[in-house]
Formats: C-alpha cells, sequence, structure tokens
C-alpha cells in the first residue's frame, strides 16, 4: 500500500511540476526555473517509486505538449527550449532509474563477501 501511495503521490506532483515548467520554458528564465524546479523536486523525493512516478509523469507532459495540437502549433516547440525541455525528461527518467537503490544492494555493499 505505501509503494502505491509512493506512486500515486509521485504521479501527481510529476503532473503539476511538469504543466508549470512546460507553462513557462519559452522564456530564458522560465527554462531555468522550470529545469531547477523539476531536478530539486526529483533529488528531494526519496528514492523508489516516487521518483520513478514523478520522472515518469513530468517526461510524459513534456511529450505530451511536444505532440501537434489539433488547431495547429506546439506547446514544446522545435526550438533551442523545447529541445532543452525532451533532454531534460530524457534525464530525469535516467538519474531516477539510476539512483533506485534496494536494500539486498545496500547490505551488499555494508557486508561484502557474506
Amino acid at each position: 500500500m505505501r509503494l502505491l501511495g509512493g506512486g500515486l503521490a509521485g504521479l501527481l506532483l510529476g503532473v503539476v511540476i511538469g504543466v508549470a515548467a512546460v507553462a513557462v520554458h519559452p522564456w530564458w528564465w522560465g527554462l531555468l526555473l522550470a529545469v531547477a524546479a523539476s531536478s530539486a523536486a526529483l533529488l528531494a523525493l526519496p528514492r523508489g517509486a516516487w521518483r520513478i512516478a514523478y520522472a515518469a509523469a513530468w517526461a510524459i507532459v513534456v511529450a505530451l505538449a511536444a505532440t501537434p495540437r489539433p488547431a495547429g502549433g506546439y506547446a514544446v516547440a522545435g526550438d533551442l527550449a523545447g529541445y532543452l525541455m525532451i533532454l531534460w525528461a530524457v534525464l530525469m527518467i535516467v538519474v531516477a532509474t539510476a539512483t533506485v537503490s534496494t536494500a539486498a544492494s545496500q547490505a551488499e555493499r555494508a557486508h561484502p563477501g557474506k
């Protein structure tokens, strides 16, 4: 149950921060704010389901914003700021998956050879 709660909380946080990041990324200060806030939230979350869910939700918001709209145009355009947002989404997923740790691996590091 705890895993499910952490996953849902991470998803909700990722959607909220992802939408805010997409909204302000066209301005240079907004892009810096989006990257800083998104990264700070990722690193502040506990390892595991929280981080994975957060990074996945954030990346999905950016991916959906980068797809064409029915009326034309994109929320994340094909310019430098847009490509940086897409790159940051990929990096956040990489960091979230790379920092997942298990109790077994921590125990093995504490007592090698046992």
